[in-house]
């Protein structure tokens, strides 16, 4: 059963209950995608929407008399606008037909890694051309559990140098990726100045009151992670199955916007622009072949 069913709005399931969940899916899906998988056998998506966004990806192939095979399932929630315009490399994961992409972000300093959302869409383009370059990605999370946390008083000077100082280090990792061997030589110097401030302050100051965004992988999946973020937008969606509430949230971290879906019965705090959501997310994504 998986985890984060809940966070779509299933919050307390049985297996008997999911399983219904899944067969209705395959009898009365929203929409049906049939492709080639990666052995060259005949791969089929259904998708069962549930809510503005939100829903479950039912994969697998049929069987001889046509009988209907599932893989497995996977609840999804697709998020809204264009997070980044980075190159994605695609990976299949080892023990199904699912797949990760991998981009390396700017912003965030680090590999970025990712659950692809179209697969089938995916594996019909890859027939047309073999590297999938210059496509922007909208990425969303999905999350079990978080909280909101009031802002860090800043004023306009100190928001001006927030901004220069993140295009600046866009800059420097930008051209250390080339080698630029000044440009690593900075970084480090940056990281070591952060960290003896923050040695310095940790003394008298609360954390995440120094701290006012971050953006670091959680556990041991490579698609998790821990976030902090900025609050831009707050808009609230149900379950049309279950009735349960689900918070959509814009979140501005590490200047990557992106959507997080969460229920609301996971949420501590009341969430409102300009507060922080702090929390653990599922990482998917999905790639705009049609731009």
């Amino acid at each position: 059963m998986h985890s984060y069913l809940r966070a779509i709005g299933f919050f307390d399931m049985d297996k008997r209950q999911v399983d219904e969940l899944v067969d209705d899916a395959v009898e009365h899906p929203d929409r049906m995608e049939i492709t080639t998988d990666s052995q060259n056998r005949d791969f089929v998506v259904f998708t069962k929407s549930f809510g503005e966004s939100i829903g479950i990806h039912v994969c697998g192939e049929y069987h001889e008399n046509e009988i209907f095979h599932a893989e497995y399932y996977v609840p999804y929630f697709i998020g809204k606008g264009i997070t980044t315009r980075e190159n994605v490399d695609i990976e299949k994961h080892i023990e199904k037909e699912s797949y990760a992409g991998i981009c390396d972000e700017v912003k965030l300093g680090v590999t970025l890694i990712f659950y692809l959302q179209n697969i089938a869409e995916f594996l019909s383009e890859r027939k047309l051309r073999s590297r999938i370059y210059g496509l922007s990605t909208t990425l969303s999370g999905l999350s079990l559990g978080g909280k909101v946390l009031l802002p860090i008083s800043k004023n306009e000077k100190q928001l001006k140098d927030i901004r220069e100082n993140n295009q600046n280090r866009s800059h420097l990792i930008a051209a250390a990726r080339e080698g630029d061997e000044d440009a690593i030589e900075n970084l480090t110097l940056e990281d070591i100045d952060t960290y003896s401030m923050i040695s310095k302050r940790i003394e008298r100051e609360d954390i995440l009151s120094i701290v006012d965004s971050y953006f670091m992988p959680y556990g041991v999946e490579s698609d998790r992670y821990s976030i902090l973020g900025e609050i831009l937008d707050c808009n609230t969606v149900v379950n049309q199955l279950t009735g349960e509430k689900i918070y959509i949230l814009t979140v501005d971290c590490n200047d990557l916007i992106y959507d997080i879906c969460i229920n609301v019965k996971d949420l501590l705090g009341e969430p409102a622009p300009g507060r922080r959501f702090k929390g653990n997310i599922w990482m998917q994504g999905h790639i705009n072949f049609q731009e």
